[in-house]
């Protein structure tokens, strides 16, 4: 069973800098693509970033510039974690940020995996 756990948010400042982390366990034949996404009280979920298994990155016009979306493959397992390096905040970022895995199973279903969230907080 797939499953992903975010972690790193928290209250930042203004201008500051965070760092969220998506760790990946359990197997799954094959990923496409994971990628983050956040959700603001009271408006949808919406994506921010989003890297395929051939590095290929996609980000919302409102953060490219100031977030990165990266991975990496440690302990030879593709997607172990993905990062985004979120910098220059602004009170907008602020939402609850969820990881998202697409890809599939042995059996070629299609597979979605969402995290828990974790959540951004960026105030004075």
């Amino acid at each position: 069973q797939v499953q992903l756990v975010e972690s790193g948010g928290g209250l930042v400042q203004p201008g500051g800098s965070l760092r969220l982390s998506c760790a990946r366990s359990g197997s799954i034949f094959s990923i496409y693509a994971m990628g983050w996404y956040r959700q603001a009280p009271g408006k949808q979920r919406e994506l921010v970033a989003s890297i395929t298994s051939g590095d290929s990155t996609n980000y919302a016009d409102s953060v490219k510039g100031r977030f990165t979306i990266s991975r990496d493959n440690a302990k030879n397992t593709v997607f172990h974690t993905v990062f985004l390096q979120m910098n220059s905040l602004k009170p907008e970022d602020t939402a609850v940020y969820y990881c998202r895995l697409s890809g599939k199973e042995v059996n070629m279903r299609d597979r979605e995996v969402w995290g828990q969230g974790t959540l951004v907080t960026v105030s004075s």
